[in-house]
């Protein structure tokens, strides 16, 4: 269990409700549907109702900062379904990036590659009391498209397993570009938090309201 998986969750039975995605940037196929991940009934455009509340908020606090820019909603609800197929893949890749082979992995190999994995992912729980946080369809993926219509560089892709996806990784770092990812990054989550977001500690992108993580 990860700590904040400790914490009760008091079910509020808000339904899941379709994204307005004409408010919002998005792309088109969803990232994770392409790969063949199983959604089922709903698409991955869902989210509880004070969430899509909270997030049309973030929306307007960024226009009034910058008109012309545009959340771009990167994946929201996630079934456990797609959350062990995710974790899946993202195993997979790992194996593949480092030239194994699966079958020839060493237990301490295993081991090794299934904790960088969960640093990111979330384990795909069926238990009520500890579900993945997009399982519950309080917790959304999301970066930011300028007045160009192009996603902004945060300097490390979402999703990506490093450091470089800690929100604050670039606040002391001397990458020439460090100061300008470090400041889109505080850029996204300023209109967040202030629309009643918590932002994953470990994850630039991923924010909530409502779950575990958020309480």
């Amino acid at each position: 269990m990860k700590p904040y998986q400790h914490i009760a969750i008091v079910e509020c039975g808000e339904p899941l409700i379709k994204i307005p995605l004409e408010l919002f940037a998005v792309e088109s196929p969803h990232p994770y549907e392409k790969l063949g991940a199983p959604y089922g009934e709903h698409s991955p455009y869902y989210l509880r109702e004070s969430v899509i509340d909270n997030l049309i908020q973030a929306q307007n606090y960024l226009h009034l900062l910058l008109p012309d820019w545009r959340i771009q909603i990167f994946d929201a609800y996630r079934p456990v379904s797609v959350q062990q197929f995710m974790v899946d893949y993202s195993f997979a890749q790992v194996i593949q990036q480092r030239g194994l082979i699966e079958v020839d992995l060493s237990p301490n190999q295993r081991q090794e590659i299934w904790e960088l994995v969960y640093e990111i992912w979330a384990v795909p729980s069926l238990d009520a009391q500890t579900p993945p946080p997009h399982s519950t369809g309080a917790a959304v993926d999301v970066t930011l498209v300028n007045d160009r219509g192009r996603i902004v560089d945060m300097g490390s892709a979402i999703d990506e397993l490093s450091e470089r996806s800690h929100p604050n990784y670039y606040a002391n770092s001397s990458h020439p570009q460090a100061k300008q990812y470090h400041t889109h990054r505080q850029l996204l989550q300023n209109v967040m938090l202030k629309a009643g977001f918590q932002r994953n500690p470990k994850e630039w992108w991923h924010f909530s309201f409502g779950d575990q993580m958020w309480a």
